[in-house]
């Protein structure tokens, strides 16, 4: 598998605070990976690092076999990554549809959106049901359907998901991994930062775990899931 996003001894600050010291992470094309580590970790700054929301002092970051390390976010995107944000951030007063077509703005093919809209629908057919109805008034579980559909109207390379656990109840968690794992098993490499390492390991290829700025494990997830340090301070056991 080649090469998809990497990022190679990423040093990125807040004025003078140091956030992340020599991060160096990879994604192959078509991998699920998971990002995890507690509050103040760095996994949020590590995200936009990579979209270029924050910029690293030193370092690179690579996607799709170009340096994009001073790219802005737009042409980052464009490029093929996407976000499902923290929380969602849907268009509550906009119909499903219409937060939908939201993330397909910067296709310049009808067709494709087209082709986008079924690819979505069959992939969650309650959003096809549900179309026409306000994103706001939906359960939590299908908000987060269609925030992920909105990430993939773009057609992206690379889907970028910002602690799709949050604000979940458990078993809603469970069904919203079950959709990243759907997603991924259509081609779609995943990054998925979390803080919710059991239910992140259990779908993801590789895992890398970060603490205060540092990456201090990394492995295929099967292995980190047995990891001791690991299961001291993330699974509590």
């Amino acid at each position: 598998m080649s090469t998809l996003l990497q990022l190679r001894d990423i040093d990125t600050y807040y004025g003078e605070i140091h956030i992340l010291q020599r991060v160096s992470l990879q994604i192959s094309e078509g991998e699920l990976v998971c990002l995890l580590g507690g509050n103040a970790s760095g996994k949020s700054t590590t995200l936009k690092t990579i979209l270029g929301i924050v910029r690293a002092r030193r370092g690179t970051v690579q996607f799709a076999g170009e340096d994009v390390t001073h790219r802005h976010t737009s042409y980052r995107i464009a490029k093929g990554m996407a976000i499902v944000p923290e929380n969602r951030r849907l268009f509550a007063p906009m119909t499903v549809q219409e937060n939908l077509e939201m993330g397909a703005y910067l296709r310049k093919d009808g067709e494709g959106s087209k082709e986008a809209f079924e690819r979505v629908y069959e992939l969650f057919p309650l959003l096809k049901e549900r179309r026409r109805q306000l994103a706001g008034t939906l359960s939590g579980g299908e908000q987060q359907m269609v925030a992920i559909g909105r990430a993939l109207m773009s057609n992206p390379r690379l889907l970028l998901m910002d602690e799709p656990s949050m604000g979940l109840a458990p078993i809603l968690v469970e069904r919203s991994f079950e959709i990243i794992k759907q997603v991924h098993e259509a081609g779609v490499a995943v990054l998925v930062v979390e803080q919710n390492a059991n239910v992140s390991l259990s779908i993801a290829d590789r895992g890398y775990v970060l603490s205060t700025g540092k990456l201090v494990l990394e492995g295929p997830a099967g292995e980190l899931l047995e990891h001791e340090q690991l299961r001291k301070a993330y699974l509590g056991r």
